[in-house]
């Protein structure tokens, strides 16, 4: 490669930085361009995602779509397929086709019209709700609430809610993903909103948590919140074991969807929409969608790149995909609205430089209102002309920023520790507002190989930290590294337990008392300069005039 092509393409780029390959390239190879046997996930980089409604099927035009794709450089697909209802003539008793189908194949159709433009192909199932039918000949498959009721569609009077831990999904699921892949081989199986709705209370959730724990379920509120929850009380013994055992129910349903697809197409995969461990999601998943499609109300626009940062955490450069809502996301679903121009191209702009592999969704298949499509044009044409600069990328940085799903699921019971995230959310505005590059980290890889690229780690009131993540952390610091930690930073053990002090008070070089004082009204730190040279420091600049600023509203002591 010419010199000076070589210094322009690795130059470093919002953050990141280009990584070549060590392997001699021709001519008329293109080293950013995925390698022919890369696998196909690693392939597409711009997705378009169709989110059918039941009476699309003879409704929209799929031809208008395919021409849509090739003209935005669309190379991926996520479509529809099965699970509240077929989008395909099913031969699977109790799998709802649309009403509007027919004896067509729409779906069909269109697989066949991607995979003419060379679009990878990874087709969604919805196994949330099921009909009547399914209600009368499999009762047991209902999602039921505490009160001992079989659980309505909260939306759809005409739906019931299904369980997500018994067989609707381990048994009925399995049966449509396999007819799914063997007739359409598909590069994967997407599955939205499959892992239930609050805590199910069928004799299958009974008998298999009782099984695990010995304990029975927690019980829930009106709200479907379970009274733990509701009161705060991350600690009570029921709750902590039903957030074990769900976790363990879901991974197990994961990876028995996952063999038998691979059984069926060994290339391809079956991809969970979320999941609660972002460890596991990290060890386990070769490509995952990050579903955070728009925002509302005060949500800042880099709420998307966290999310995408701290699945790159645990995940680290496999290829992730943010999905975008070209419509409002607010409560009142309106699924056909459009977003303004700019808000779309902030958000998705944002996941883009954070990583993210776009993905619009349009929610039915039908357009009322075109107005998107021009600014998503564009935003696809510009990333398709530049793809070398947004692959085989790494992060640049210095400083690390530590999350704890631990810290979440163990934390929160007294007034002070309501708003855990919000010292999170400060800490990453901070960062962003001072054009500062970071990563997030996750706290259970805090071992030397994974803390190696960081010379600063900011501990956000990571509060719940185990003697062992304490004493990686005490490694880190004796190795040169630098901590920032803020309020009850490792005040208790993993699982919420208060230590007597601060598990990291020897690095502190502070103690603390049992007292968290506050709320506190008025208060205010003050500033002072060095009374040797008169000289604020350093971190204080620009607040030379202020000889005092407001203060937190509590305080550890």
């Amino acid at each position: 490669m010419d010199r000076r092509i070589f210094i322009k393409t690795s130059t470093a780029i919002g953050g990141a930085t280009l990584i070549g390959n060590s392997l001699a390239f021709g001519e008329s190879m293109d080293p950013f361009a995925a390698p022919p046997d890369a696998p196909w996930f690693d392939r597409s980089m711009r997705w378009a995602q169709l989110a059918f409604v039941e009476n699309d099927p003879g409704h929209y035009d799929p031809d208008f779509w395919l021409a849509y794709f090739k003209r935005i450089h669309a190379d991926g697909a996520l479509l529809s397929a099965g699970g509240v209802v077929a989008f395909y003539p099913t031969n699977i008793p109790l799998h709802h086709r649309s009403d509007w189908l027919g004896t067509s194949d729409p779906l069909g159709y269109l697989i066949e019209g991607c995979r003419k433009l060379n679009m990878s192909v990874i087709l969604r199932t919805d196994p949330h709700a099921a009909r009547q039918d399914v209600y009368e000949a499999h009762p047991d498959w209902i999602a039921v609430s505490a009160d001992g009721k079989q659980r309505r569609h909260w939306a759809n009077p005409d739906l019931w809610v299904t369980c997500a831990l018994g067989p609707y999904n381990f048994e009925f699921m399995t049966q449509v993903n396999n007819e799914i892949i063997e007739r359409y081989q598909p590069e994967a199986i997407f599955s939205n909103r499959w892992g239930g709705h609050g805590i199910c209370y069928c004799e299958h959730c009974i008998q298999h948590f009782k099984a695990f724990s010995g304990l029975a379920l927690p019980q829930t509120n009106q709200s479907g919140l379970s009274t733990a929850m509701a009161s705060g009380d991350k600690n009570d013994p029921a709750y902590r074991q039903y957030r074990v055992w769900r976790t363990n129910r879901l991974k197990e349903l994961w990876f028995l969807w996952d063999a038998e697809i691979r059984r069926r197409k060994p290339t391809a995969r079956f991809i969970p929409n979320g999941f609660p461990d972002k460890l596991i999601t990290g060890q386990h998943a070769d490509f995952f969608f990050a579903d955070q499609q728009a925002r509302s109300g005060v949500i800042p626009p880099w709420s998307l790149a966290k999310h995408a940062k701290e699945l790159r955490a645990t995940m680290g450069m496999k290829p992730q995909v943010g999905i975008f809502s070209v419509g409002l996301e607010e409560p009142y679903r309106w699924k056909d609205s459009v977003q303004s121009n700019a808000e779309i191209r902030v958000w998705v702009a944002e996941g883009v430089a954070n990583g993210l592999r776009p993905c619009f969704v349009k929610f039915g298949g039908f357009i009322y209102d075109k107005r998107w499509m021009e600014t998503v044009e564009k935003m696809y044409v510009k990333y398709y002309e530049n793809e070398k600069y947004l692959r085989n990328t790494s992060p640049l940085v210095r400083v690390g920023v530590v999350y704890s799903e631990q810290t979440t699921n163990n934390y929160g019971g007294e007034l002070w520790q309501k708003n855990y995230r919000d010292h999170a959310y400060g800490i990453y505005h901070a960062l962003v507002e001072d054009h500062l590059p970071f990563e997030m980290v996750n706290d259970q890889l805090l071992d030397a190989e994974h803390l190696a690229p960081y010379k600063l780690l900011i501990l956000p009131n990571i509060a719940a930290l185990s003697d062992k993540q304490c004493g990686q952390l005490t490694k880190f610091v004796e190795n040169g590294g630098s901590l920032l930690a803020t309020f009850e930073t490792s005040r208790y053990d993993e699982e919420g337990k208060r230590r007597t002090d601060f598990g990291l008070s020897d690095i502190f070089g502070v103690s603390s008392s049992d007292a968290v004082e506050g709320p506190l009204q008025n208060s205010y730190l003050r500033l002072k300069a060095d009374p040797q040279t008169g000289n604020f420091h350093p971190v204080l600049k620009d607040l030379e005039d202020a000889y005092r600023i407001i203060n937190g509203t509590h305080r550890v002591n």
